[in-house]
């Protein structure tokens, strides 16, 4: 099985994470309703197990939390993924909501990039700051080690724009994380 458990714990967040790339059961409590909901379609749709738990300074505001998450997770997801061997590396992936669709492109490479498009036309969605969408993806991508490109394609509902920015993720990363061979898949002989 390809697992990672990472636990964070600063001034500001105290996260623990649980990630399997091959399945399991999807638990997640960050205390923010919107974003809970985020990171149980990424792991459904990625077809990860995923058990989270994170406690931050929800008072200050989500920031903190939602940029931690995204370290723990990039930090599981490199270490779960382990030396690349015969996973088929790329991932893409569109996914229309409604009257939004958003398409993202990745490599687990092992250089960690992030071009983000993605407009929000509202600031807030519930609890949650749209501007925060951003953050998470620049920690996972950075994290990971992989090299990520989201782009919205058009879209009027920031909820909508993003609930599709992290299906897509999830489906780009089921299909990158795939295993088909023993080797790994790079011209270098190395990721």
């Amino acid at each position: 099985m390809r697992q990672a458990v990472v636990q964070r714990t600063t001034k500001e967040t105290d996260i623990g994470l649980t990630l399997c790339l091959d399945g399991g059961e999807v638990s997640v409590s960050t205390g923010i309703g919107f974003f809970d909901h985020m990171l149980t379609a990424l792991a459904f749709y990625a077809g990860f197990g995923m058990e989270l738990s994170a406690l931050g300074d929800l008072h200050v505001d989500g920031h903190h939390t939602v940029e931690d998450v995204g370290i723990v997770l990039g930090q599981a997801f490199r270490e779960a993924l382990g030396d690349k061997k015969g996973i088929r590396r790329y991932g893409a992936a569109f996914v229309p909501m409604d009257e939004a669709l958003c398409r993202t492109v990745l490599d687990c490479s092992n250089r960690p990039f992030l071009v983000f498009d993605a407009p929000m036309p509202q600031s807030m969605i519930g609890g949650y700051d749209s501007c925060l969408t951003v953050e998470f993806m620049r920690a996972f991508a950075v994290n990971s080690g992989i090299t990520l490109h989201q782009k919205c394609e058009y879209g009027d509902n920031a909820h909508h724009i993003t609930e599709a920015l992290f299906k897509s993720l999830g489906l780009a990363l089921k299909e990158a994380v795939q295993v088909e061979g023993d080797g790994v898949i790079s011209t270098k002989g190395a990721l």
